[in-house]
């Protein structure tokens, strides 16, 4: 994932499903002390070498913000440029999808996944979209839902108590992680 030479701070992270080893989800941040468009040129010139092709229909761009949708050879790939503080911040991500498939992550086509476990030893609840999921106690017993892209309000409970209540905005083609203890997280 390229990331410009005079980038004055960068970070790198990938999303793992357990016992498969290629990532799910890559992502680059970035802030770059370049004007917006210098930025976007490179992203545009260096991705296009790597294979990733722009989809026009995804792509928006503004003098502060850029929102460009990529295919790219693993998967579906996105960049977001914005303006801060006279640096362009970078969010680039690419999702690869022969992983999430063999994950058993991928949602039903229009629609978005969350999975979801609980590690403790009491069963716990999951409360969505009119709906109570049980979740079994003891080891990890990971489930998914599918559900149309849309804000659902959600709360997880256990030993009758209210772990967590928060939001979760779901977007179709992607997959989230709920769990006890933190905000939901975007693995695919």
């Amino acid at each position: 994932m390229p990331v410009p030479t005079r980038a004055s701070h960068s970070s790198f992270s990938t999303t793992h499903a357990s016992g498969i080893e290629v990532p799910l989800r890559i992502e680059v941040k970035a802030q770059v002390p370049a004007e917006l468009s210098d930025v976007l040129a490179f992203y545009r010139a260096e991705l296009g070498k790597r294979g990733w092709q722009e989809k026009p229909g995804g792509t928006m761009v503004a003098a502060d913000r850029a929102l460009l949708v990529f295919a790219s050879p693993k998967g579906p790939g996105m960049l977001t440029l914005d303006r801060a503080k006279g640096e362009t911040t970078v969010d680039l991500v690419q999702r690869n999808t022969e992983t999430a498939a063999k994950a058993n992550f991928l949602p039903i086509s229009g629609q978005a996944r969350l999975i979801f476990g609980y590690l403790r030893p009491n069963v716990a609840s999951l409360v969505i979209n009119d709906q109570t999921i049980e979740i079994a106690g003891g080891e990890n017993h990971p489930q998914a839902l599918d559900l149309l892209p849309g804000t659902y309000p959600y709360e997880l409970r256990a030993f009758g108590l209210l772990l967590r209540a928060d939001t979760v905005t779901l977007a179709a083609g992607e997959t989230w992680d709920l769990s006890d203890d933190k905000k939901p997280s975007q693995i695919y």
